[in-house]
């Protein structure tokens, strides 16, 4: 029963890794406007995605129980967050979808993450962007366009992601 249970763990945790070429759940493509939403930032004061127009902004769909995701996002604490959280014109958010405050907090807590991890408990975000799989990442530039999106965890997707992030605010530098 064990070894039942495991090769279907690797299947779907396969399956959700290498998802990322053909996404029919996805409702954005590159080149999109960001969709208009609102979200808490911190426990009690909301703002609007619209509040970080002229920023590269990155957001992560994730959940505390997705196996792939619990492998991304050590690599977006120490690659992305230590790397660009004080750059002035970069915001990130993770979005915990389904899931509030009271899991997101200790979860956070227990991982030493340090970057924002924020309640989506009716996938009030998520569903901005799709239907369902995650882990998802979704890079805005500063005019407010998609310019990037994944689907899922593999280590060569995340690198080009890295690059496209580097590429971005070097731009920006330099302007």
């Amino acid at each position: 029963m064990k070894k039942i249970f495991l090769s279907l763990m690797v299947i779907v945790y396969s399956v959700t890794v290498f998802a990322q070429t053909v996404d029919k759940d996805s409702y954005t493509k590159i080149g999109d406007p960001v969709p208009s939403f609102t979200f808490e930032i911190e426990k009690g004061k909301t703002v609007n995605i619209a509040d970080y127009k002229g920023k590269l902004i990155l957001i992560n769909l994730f959940a505390t129980w997705c196996p792939p995701c619990n492998v991304e996002l050590p690599e977006v604490q120490t690659k992305i967050w230590d790397k660009y959280k004080n750059h002035k014109d970069f915001a990130f958010f993770v979005f915990g979808r389904e899931e509030g405050w009271d899991k997101l907090i200790p979860y956070k807590a227990s991982r030493g993450f340090t970057f924002p991890i924020l309640p989506d408990v009716d996938r009030g975000v998520f569903s901005k962007f799709a239907k369902q799989s995650i882990p998802r990442n979704i890079l805005i530039n500063q005019e407010g366009k998609i310019i990037y999106q994944s689907m899922g965890y593999e280590e060569k997707e995340f690198k080009v992601m890295l690059k496209l992030i580097e590429k971005q605010l070097d731009l920006k530098s330099a302007k």
